[in-house]
């Protein structure tokens, strides 16, 4: 699984790397979702985006982590672009025209958030011509297993205005559901119980519903958190979600080729 993704490249030669945005809310586990694949690449633990607990979200800039193959080694085609956490108030948390600015490649990386005012054209940094490799290819949501059920209405509202508008521009969407083990006991016992678990395929079906995704892109997944050695079961999960991110990028590319030829045919 490392070997394909490390072998990986994008069908479209300007593009060297899959661009994946990470979206959610506070505290579900974005910035750790990349701590753990750097660690699987690593291997062993490491911690180099910010991460913990907190109420409101720790990742106040737009950041875009390149993840690289072991210690000093080449960076894979992947790179994960960490935003501020969703909150359920009006003027808290990432704003969902900040949202729109990055999936079509204008906010520059380490680009400050601000709650109340979205990025404007004029602001440091900003990028008024972006090319395909500054896009969005692929979205993915992260959910936390645990807080699926009490998900407040107007999180649902904001996800769902955000799914919206990525389904427009026509980014490939998936969810990673996070804290598996956590949400189960039986899954606690032994992660590859992941997919044997009644409780985690409801909460799967639920995220399904309310996000307005299909089960299949339903991705269940445990961070590192408190672990200090890998676990190759716990490797498996968070692989087979960087394989399945990499293969919506394909799809996007294909989408974009189509439309070209269609162009070209009409023309």
């Amino acid at each position: 699984m490392m070997d394909s993704i490390k072998l990986y490249s994008p069908t479209v030669s300007s593009v060297s790397q899959v661009r994946v945005l990470l979206i959610g809310p506070v505290g579900a586990g974005k910035s750790s979702f990349f701590n753990s694949i750097n660690s699987v690449f690593r291997g062993h633990v490491t911690s180099q985006a910010i991460a913990g607990c907190s109420t409101t979200s720790l990742t106040t800039q737009f950041r875009t982590y390149s993840v690289k193959a072991g210690r000093g080694g080449k960076p894979l085609p992947i790179i994960l672009c960490d935003t501020m956490g969703l909150e359920e108030n009006t003027g808290a948390g990432l704003d969902v025209d900040d949202i729109i600015s990055i999936l079509k490649g204008h906010l520059p990386d380490t680009y400050q958030f601000n709650p109340s005012a979205p990025l404007h054209s004029e602001a440091h940094g900003y990028r008024t011509s972006p090319g395909l490799k500054d896009k969005i290819h692929c979205v993915a949501y992260v959910i936390d297993a645990c807080k699926v059920s009490i998900m407040p209405t107007k999180l649902e509202q904001k996800l769902e205005a955000i799914r919206r508008k990525v389904n427009l521009i026509g980014i490939p969407q998936l969810v990673l559901m996070t804290k598996v083990d956590e949400a189960c006991p039986f899954v606690s016992q032994d992660i590859r119980n992941v997919y044997r678990s009644s409780y985690i395929k409801e909460m799967m079906q639920e995220v399904s519903a309310r996000l307005g995704v299909p089960l299949s892109c339903v991705i269940p997944v445990k961070n590192y958190s408190e672990e200090l050695e890998l676990d190759v079961n716990c490797d498996i999960l968070l692989l087979t979600s960087v394989i399945q991110m990499l293969r919506f990028a394909d799809n996007y590319f294909d989408e974009l080729s189509d439309r070209v030829s269609n162009f070209q045919t009409k023309e």
